[in-house]
């Protein structure tokens, strides 16, 4: 049976990939749009809040991480966390790149509407809809840089996991190293044991027949003392 916790961390790798699926559903959307601008705004609004909400569900998934009780779970759950942030990184990119062109493509329709005469509203549009794609292309310049960062941040991370692991390695050595020596020395002592056990044993069987001996000259003696005829 699931624990909770592993409960919660499937649940957050779903609603991760649930962001991942609808981020990349608009950035089509934005590279597909013939306009007009205020299309466009929505499109970004929407990737934008999307975008946020996969970094706080990254961010929970990576503290999952370092909750767990086993060192297997909490690398694992680390290594997802850092492949779903490398795909934020690459969904990033690939909307800079659809909001370029989609500028690109309402360049060649302003283009279009210059050479067959456009009037005054249309040249307030072509102004808002630069200022607006400098301002997207300003939005996610800075998300890029705050995913750098936190990539910079999971490498320190991931460096001193690294770290630890070596120290536990060389202790579990060094551990070893002084469990075969005590091993060494138990043998040694057993073997000690059992050979003063036999030589406890041939003394006494010494002192067993001196002392036979001993009776039987005893013996002797008295007898030719008391009953020389004998």
């Amino acid at each position: 049976m699931a624990s909770s916790a592993d409960v919660h961390v499937r649940i957050c790798g779903q609603e991760i990939i649930k962001y991942d699926l609808e981020i990349k559903a608009l950035i089509q959307d934005i590279r597909d749009c013939p306009g007009p601008q205020s299309t466009l705004l929505e499109f970004n609004s929407q990737v934008k809040d999307k975008f946020n909400h996969l970094r706080l569900r990254i961010q929970d998934l990576e503290q999952m991480a370092k909750e767990q009780d086993r060192e297997t779970d909490r690398l694992t759950i680390q290594a997802e966390t850092e492949s779903q942030r490398k795909q934020m990184l690459s969904n990033q990119t690939a909307w800079r790149k659809a909001n370029l062109a989609c500028k690109l493509s309402i360049d060649n329709m302003e283009k279009d509407e210059l050479l067959h005469g456009g009037d005054t509203g249309s040249t307030r549009q072509r102004k808002v809809t630069k200022e607006s794609l400098v301002e997207t292309s300003s939005n996610i310049t800075e998300s890029l840089m705050s995913i750098s960062r936190m990539m910079a941040e999971q490498v320190n991370q991931s460096d001193d996991t690294i770290g630890t692991l070596v120290s536990s390695s060389r202790t579990v050595l060094e551990t070893n190293e002084e469990f075969k020596n005590m091993t060494g020395t138990i043998h040694l002592g057993r073997k000690l044991i059992l050979k003063y056990n036999r030589r406890e044993l041939t003394d006494k069987l010494l002192i067993f027949l001196a002392l036979a001996l001993f009776l039987a000259t005893v013996l002797y003696i008295l007898k030719k003392r008391l009953f020389p005829f004998i």
